[in-house]
């Protein structure tokens, strides 16, 4: 039986993953991580990925986003097949069609807030002051709009990630990719923090990967997808 979670048309998906497996050299032996996993996001979906620590959420999340190639199987996002691509279509398709959000927020303490939302459009290409404009867009979005010119150190945790959840956004990705988005919030903070992450989400119509172990945020998402033994377990 495929443990595709709600499968949909590969070529209309946001994110297509089939048969994913992956590992890694343990001694003199080999750690396999993922075992065949499939999964689908179609346009506009939100979905939460869950599972026991060690089961490859985060090793997963990496191949989805490019970040690390998988030992055998197909990602297909944005409609290119990853596999048929070389570094540089990898590196273009992360910067146009992916945006991430960390568990830490990894801004860059010498910028403002505007500034670091700002350098992910410029390095796209664009022009100062349409970067700028971005920026502004997106930080009023996240409920920022008076803190633009404010350092990461001038800001509270969750001020400075929602800075980084406006930079994920900067260059309107068609799929966000999240990794303990709220993971190093305070419970309060954090759930003020998820809700308008998902908001923002639903309001930009972007379709997201989010991983996290918070049953109560991931009750709040429309579709939870659960890793274990490094399969994706079937609903």
């Amino acid at each position: 039986m495929s443990d595709v979670a709600n499968p949909a048309n590969s070529v209309a998906s946001a994110l297509s993953l089939v048969g994913i497996t992956h590992g890694y050299r343990e001694g003199a032996g080999r750690l396999e991580v993922l075992k065949g996993v499939n999964l689908e996001i179609a346009p506009g979906e939100i979905v939460a990925l869950t599972g026991p620590s060690g089961s490859g959420k985060s090793t997963l999340l990496h191949i989805a986003g490019l970040l690390e190639q998988a030992s055998s199987g197909t990602i297909r996002l944005a409609g290119n097949i990853i596999s048929d691509l070389g570094d540089n279509a990898r590196t273009r398709l992360r910067r146009d069609h992916l945006g991430f959000i960390y568990q830490f927020h990894h801004l860059l303490p010498e910028f403002s807030a505007e500034e670091n939302v700002m350098l992910p459009v410029m390095v796209a290409g664009k022009i100062r002051a349409e970067a700028r404009a971005r920026a502004r867009e997106l930080l009023c979005l996240v409920g920022l709009g008076e803190r633009l010119e404010h350092r990461p150190g001038e800001l509270s945790g969750g001020e400075q990630q929602r800075v980084a959840i406006a930079r994920a956004l900067a260059n309107e990705p068609d799929l966000l990719l999240a990794d303990e988005p709220t993971g190093n919030l305070d419970p309060a903070t954090a759930a003020q923090v998820f809700q308008l992450f998902i908001e923002v989400i639903k309001n930009t119509g972007r379709a997201a990967l989010i991983v996290t172990h918070n049953p109560d945020l991931a009750s709040n998402i429309g579709r939870t997808v659960t890793l274990a033994d490094g399969s994706v377990v079937p609903a």
